[in-house]
């Protein structure tokens, strides 16, 4: 990257991942806008083109890599054997800036990229922050500061008599741009048909079940005294039950559809039917991805405008499940 150029930022990324990319791009919004990045990813990719080539080409060439890292992005044989191995030996021979940014829980420590510092702070997965736009906000600050940090290392001769100061160096960087003036009001807004929005809430309710199970499992681990039981009813249902010394204190029941139509319900103890329930979460949309909503008793209490990923959600109704636990 020349001092007059923009930055080229790659994301490298699972698709199951697509919604949290797209919170983190708006969040670079004003480095793009001052001319100091552009971003590029898999979905810019136009018909007829040539995949492999189309990211190989960023790989190999683009200044700064976001590893935007989560259990699938490890799964993943083409982000962790291809992309992830590629551009870590260009980071080695520093011909490219790579961040890690933690979206979800996984085993990272071990990877190859491991000993770099992750994005947000000590890695805490951006699923974990009550208002995600804070932990997008950190990656947005540690992108400026490295892009700050490149502009002052590849400065002109004469700017090398007086250290760059990040000031002076984002003054450089936001300057001209190499490829002329352009707009960056660039997003199109996306649509979900009833197909996306009954996948997604098929996913989330599967995801919410084996968050309870596990956490049932581990619940027994940790605490003497304390037991847990999951039962998977069927596709739509499961049973979660928490003892303590054999005495049942907490009981749920969750479950797909009922009387609010298409949505995942909590009830509080065992139940088959479905006409009722204690809190209900609903899918919705925005121009950028799917989310989880409130409509039951949070949206009564106006905390309904917060938008639940996955594991937001399975955390809610958690929440909800352990509480007499914790109480007693």
């Amino acid at each position: 990257m020349r001092i007059n150029e923009l930055a080229k930022l790659f994301f490298s990324y699972s698709h199951k991942d697509e919604q949290l990319r797209d919170q983190l791009e708006v969040q670079l919004a004003m480095l793009k806008r001052q001319g100091v990045i552009e971003t590029w990813h898999d979905r810019r990719i136009t018909a007829g083109e040539d995949l492999d080539h189309a990211i190989s080409t960023h790989v190999e060439d683009d200044d700064v890599i976001l590893l935007l890292v989560s259990p699938d992005f490890l799964a993943s044989d083409y982000c962790y054997d291809v992309e992830m191995t590629r551009v870590m030996e260009r980071a080695k021979a520093g011909e490219a800036v790579v961040i890690p940014v933690i979206l979800r829980p996984c085993d990272w420590h071990h990877a190859p990229f491991g000993k770099l510092r992750a994005s947000p702070t000590d890695g805490k997965p951006v699923t974990m922050w009550a208002n995600q736009d804070e932990p997008m906000l950190e990656v947005a600050r540690d992108v400026r500061a490295a892009i700050e940090r490149m502009v002052a290392g590849r400065g002109s001769t004469s700017a090398r008599s007086a250290p760059a100061t990040p000031a002076t160096s984002m003054a450089a960087a936001s300057t001209l741009a190499g490829r002329g003036p352009r707009s960056s009001n660039l997003a199109v807004a996306k649509t979900f048909t009833d197909h996306d929005r009954d996948g997604f809430l098929t996913e989330a309710f599967d995801y919410i079940a084996t968050y309870f199970e596990n956490s049932l499992e581990e619940l027994r681990a940790r605490n003497p005294g304390l037991q847990g039981t999951f039962r998977r009813v069927d596709a739509n249902r499961f049973f979660a039950t928490g003892y303590r010394d054999g005495r049942a204190v907490a009981r749920a029941t969750v479950f797909m559809g009922g009387m609010m139509g298409r949505g995942i319900s909590y009830v509080i103890g065992e139940t088959t039917e479905s006409n009722g329930y204690n809190e209900n979460l609903r899918v919705d949309a925005d121009d950028h991805g799917l989310f989880l909503r409130s409509s039951g008793m949070a949206a009564m209490s106006g905390r309904s405008e917060v938008r639940l990923t996955f594991e937001g959600a399975a955390e809610f109704y958690w929440s909800m499940f352990i509480e007499p636990l914790q109480r007693n």
